[in-house]
């Protein structure tokens, strides 16, 4: 029941896409590099994010774009990541490079960080010197904890290390640092025969997941921590809060203590990765009936019927990227127009960046 396969690759990565979106133009993924001297390396000042484009009749769909991106920039205004870029450029790229890809469904990562100044190197922690590089690039992603995950659930620990503190490093935004203290988690949890890690936040309180949010079910109530637990505020957590809602299922934020997940008669993970997964133990104790329970099931049917088009959203959740075929009923997600063509640049040094921060611009 409880995988020892610790250092095994869990996630497949079949086809990515061989363009990369940079400072408005594709290059060729292979010459999307960066100076091992870059600030990024060295101090992790990077913000990113991770977005599902999903097949559906309808052609290749981008979930939540628009809040996806949004956060994003949000991110970066917290890390003071001064820039050009604004919502509808960051979408439209998203679009155009699913589009360029030909992949029916993928992961699309934009990513935003601090660079090297070639003729004017800084290399202290001081990260206003450093120009910024925005990139954003596409593969199709399969399950992030395995196929099977979805039906089976997986076996989860609680983590012997905790979140930040909302003081130490902001949970709000998604941030390359703040993703060591997920690596710290994610390694323990494997090395000791499990798919996942939970983390408590400073309080002893329970926190996330290495890379996804958490959802409890007790009867027929839905619980899941609150933003003040440290947690990202997650995406698919936001969906699966409104999809209890269209359904009908109570759902609560509040502060969870670690036992009640021992106790729970339902739990699951959200989040772009691994969208809706259940959890059917923790700290090998088995969680109700040790699978897929009947709350979980009835959400992640819903979301998977939404992700395809083939349910009504609460909002518009799903940016086409191909022109509008024939109506389908259900679809209720945006359809931006083809996008232009680019041409892919060909380049074998890393290109110059567009975006200065206040520090190193021009007078």
């Amino acid at each position: 029941m409880f995988s020892n396969e610790g250092k095994a690759k869990d996630v497949k990565t079949p086809r990515i896409c061989d363009v990369v979106w940079h400072d408005g133009e594709f290059i060729k993924w292979n010459d999307a590099r960066v100076h091992v001297m870059s600030h990024v390396l060295h101090y992790g000042s990077s913000v990113f994010e991770g977005i599902r484009c999903y097949a559906t009749e309808r052609g290749p769909a981008v979930f939540r774009l628009k809040e996806h991106m949004q956060r994003f920039l949000n991110s970066a205004k917290i890390y003071r990541m001064d820039h050009d870029l604004n919502l509808d450029q960051l979408c439209d790229a998203s679009v155009a490079l699913v589009e360029r890809s030909g992949l029916d469904q993928c992961y699309i990562r934009p990513i935003l960080f601090r660079s090297l100044d070639e003729e004017r190197p800084a290399f202290g922690v001081n990260p206003f010197p450093n120009p910024l590089a925005c990139y954003i690039g596409a593969w199709d992603w399969g399950k992030y904890l395995g196929d099977e995950a979805i039906e089976k659930g997986v076996d989860v620990c609680v983590s012997t290390w905790n979140r930040l503190t909302p003081n130490s490093m902001p949970a709000m935004a998604k941030s390359g640092a703040n993703y060591m203290n997920s690596q710290l988690i994610k390694m323990e949890a494997l090395l000791n025969g499990f798919a996942e890690g939970i983390a408590l936040d400073d309080r002893g309180y329970v926190s996330e997941g290495s890379g996804e949010n958490i959802f409890v079910v007790n009867g027929d109530i839905v619980l899941t921590p609150p933003l003040s637990s440290s947690i990202l505020a997650g995406i698919t957590r936001d969906s699966v809060i409104q999809i209890c809602h269209e359904l009908g299922i109570t759902v609560k934020e509040r502060s969870i203590q670690r036992a009640a997940l021992y106790v729970a008669d339902e739990a699951f993970f959200s989040g772009t990765a691994a969208e809706i997964t259940p959890i059917r133990a923790v700290d090998r104790i088995t969680v109700g009936a040790g699978g897929r329970g009947p709350i979980t099931e009835k959400i992640q049917k819903a979301f998977f019927e939404i992700t395809k088009g083939e349910r009504k959203a609460p909002g518009e959740w799903l940016t086409y990227v191909k022109a509008a075929k024939a109506s389908q009923p259900g679809n209720n997600g945006s359809q931006p127009e083809a996008a232009t063509d680019v041409s892919v640049r060909n380049q074998t040094a890393e290109p110059a960046m567009k975006f200065q921060t206040a520090a190193n611009a021009p007078d």
